[in-house]
């Protein structure tokens, strides 16, 4: 008897129904079941407690699925828009209603937001640095699979111009962008004849960008690609390992050098394999397309916690929190925010430049229904470059 494959994943029902949860918030709910406390009317806030090393800002991201959680649930829910650039202490989501409600989501939503707010955070990072250089993500590699089109959604909003994924692609309704993997060219006898076999069978709408890291010097494989061929040469990539570059530079200049000497002044030039921030600062004025895996995938971790910030309707939290229901406003001319008891009077002007100010959190879920859209990741990840113009003009 053939034994059934089986993956150790949470299905959609696991996380709907509260079963991805810890067991001591089944513990909780037992013994507030058996003192009338399950009802307890509360606010509940998730915010970044700690950011990383050098850190000033995160990315608000994964909101769909945390709605998707809380719909149906007699709550309100307020939440800064996907893609909003926050900042510590700032309350990026606000439940209120019966504890009993959504309190067993607790870990399951914090473990949303971690996850997706890091990654989209680094890819923000990088881009900012980057700007109008090309950024791929290349990352699933580095993920379990059943995951890596939520990586993609993450990585294409925190600022990635394309993700290499097909399901991630699909789902951001984009085309997956990627060029050739090794085993293509070591599964010919020449790197020469496989590059070939790629001009020759992938349909002419697919750019011609050659990896050129496979057999022989990086500067020998670009001028070979130029010398076959020729004007059809979109780019040259190149996949080699940090600890085998030496000096990163010196190798890009010799390679724009080969192109250029070969009338293929058009060409690009696509680096990958260790891509980070400062491989970023130390090559793009050489780099027009840069493919990052692991660094973005494996980002520092954005800490977040959903902590009880008010109690039947008055401030209630642990020490070390805030208490109190909060709302966020924000100038849109400094980018300097204030954080305010929701019920606060708002400021009239922002109390650094004078400029006008917007409450962050807007109301997505009344009494359980969804009064409130999530834009398409499109019109996200513009909203998510058009604040990073701002920051990056502001420092």
């Amino acid at each position: 008897m053939k034994k059934e494959l089986k993956f150790p994943l949470a299905t959609i029902e696991d996380i709907l129904d509260g079963k991805a949860t810890d067991v001591y918030y089944i513990r909780t709910y037992k013994i507030l079941k058996e003192k009338n406390k399950l009802n307890t009317n509360v606010t509940m806030d998730v915010h970044a407690y700690n950011f990383p090393k050098d850190y000033n800002w995160a990315v608000m991201c994964g909101l769909p699925e945390v709605l998707n959680i809380l719909q149906g649930k007699k709550v309100d829910v307020y939440a800064m828009d996907e893609g909003t650039i926050f900042k510590l202490y700032e309350p990026i989501l606000s439940v209120t209603g019966p504890y009993g409600e959504f309190g067993i989501y607790e870990p399951i939503i914090d473990g949303i937001f971690r996850h997706n707010i890091s990654i989209a955070t680094k890819a923000a990072r990088c881009k900012i640095l980057a700007m109008s250089k090309t950024l791929i993500f290349f990352g699933i590699r580095a993920l379990h699979p059943a995951i890596s089109p939520m990586a993609d959604r993450a990585a294409y909003i925190g600022g990635c111009d394309a993700v290499s994924g097909i399901l991630g692609s699909k789902m951001i309704g984009e085309n997956p962008v990627g060029t050739m993997p090794h085993e293509l060219t070591l599964l010919f006898e020449d790197v020469k004849e496989a590059w070939k076999a790629f001009d020759e069978v992938i349909e002419e709408d697919v750019p011609r960008i050659m990896l050129c890291d496979t057999m022989y010097d990086e500067r020998t494989e670009v001028q070979m690609a130029a010398q076959i061929l020729k004007e059809k040469l979109a780019g040259v990539r190149i996949d080699t390992p940090s600890s085998r570059r030496g000096d990163i530079r010196k190798l890009l200049q010799e390679i724009r050098w080969i192109l250029d000497l070969n009338g293929l002044k058009n060409t690009k030039i696509v680096l990958s394999s260790g891509v980070d921030e400062n491989v970023i600062l130390q090559t793009k004025d050489l780099v027009d397309i840069y493919g990052i895996g692991t660094s973005i995938a494996f980002p520092p971790s954005i800490d977040l916690a959903f902590d009880i910030v008010e109690k039947e309707g008055k401030p209630h939290s642990k020490r070390g929190k805030l208490p109190g229901r909060k709302q966020v406003y924000r100038c849109k001319n400094c980018f300097n925010d204030e954080i305010l008891l929701f019920n606060e009077q708002p400021p009239e002007k922002c109390k650094k430049c004078g400029g006008e100010l917007e409450p962050l959190l807007k109301k997505y879920i009344e009494n359980g229904k969804l009064i409130r859209e999530v834009k398409n990741e499109k019109e996200v990840k513009k909203y998510v470059l058009e604040q990073l113009k701002i920051i990056s003009a502001l420092t």
